[in-house]
């Protein structure tokens, strides 16, 4: 099991452990702070898990307003964009099944808007071309695909957001590497 590098303040006090006391506290300030520094990353992670441009804004405000409700729950003992990812994903998934019945499988067949901020921040043909061929894959390749080399967390931070086994979890990001390796090969 790999050694996860956590930060330290003068304190002593890990950053994990920070974010934990203070969203017991339900500190604001502390809120605010970690909506400027995950905003970002949790509009990507949701635009491409689900592919959905008009309901992702929604599903992040939805998203802090859980963790600031439910911050009690968060223990500090994984990396917080761990479990943040984790109410997100969640959050998406059961509103896209009472709003249409959808699975993130069905969600597969809609087009990926290449305005994403992934691209948008890119700002190059490369990003347009692997923003392209991610948009292709199956949605359980790209959420792990994205999660590992993107967000870069670790298997073990991936089988705890999707509630998969750690084998499952190296074995979709082979796959998904394959298939996009394919994609890439015949879009040369």
């Amino acid at each position: 099991m790999p050694v996860e590098v956590m930060q330290i303040s003068q304190s002593g006090e890990c950053e994990a452990e920070r974010i934990a006391r203070g969203l017991r506290r339900k500190d604001l300030t502390l809120v605010r702070e970690l909506v400027e520094r995950y905003q970002y990353r949790l509009v990507r992670y949701l635009m491409f898990l689900t592919a959905r441009r008009e309901c992702v804004e929604d599903w992040a405000q939805e998203t802090w307003v859980r963790v600031l409700d439910r911050g009690r729950q968060y223990d500090g003992r994984s990396r917080f964009e761990t479990w943040l990812f984790s109410i997100a994903r969640n959050l998406a998934i059961d509103d896209l099944r009472r709003r249409q019945n959808v699975s993130l499988e069905e969600a597969r067949n809609e087009p990926l808007d290449l305005t994403s901020p992934f691209v948008t921040a890119a700002r190059n043909e490369e990003a347009a071309r692997l923003a392209s061929a991610l948009g292709g894959l199956e949605p359980i390749y790209r959420e792990a695909l994205l999660l590992r080399f993107h967000e870069d967390l670790s298997l073990q931070e991936i089988s705890h957001l999707v509630g998969a086994p750690i084998p499952t979890v190296a074995s979709r990001i082979r796959r998904g590497l394959e298939r996009l390796r394919l994609h890439w090969k015949s879009a040369s």
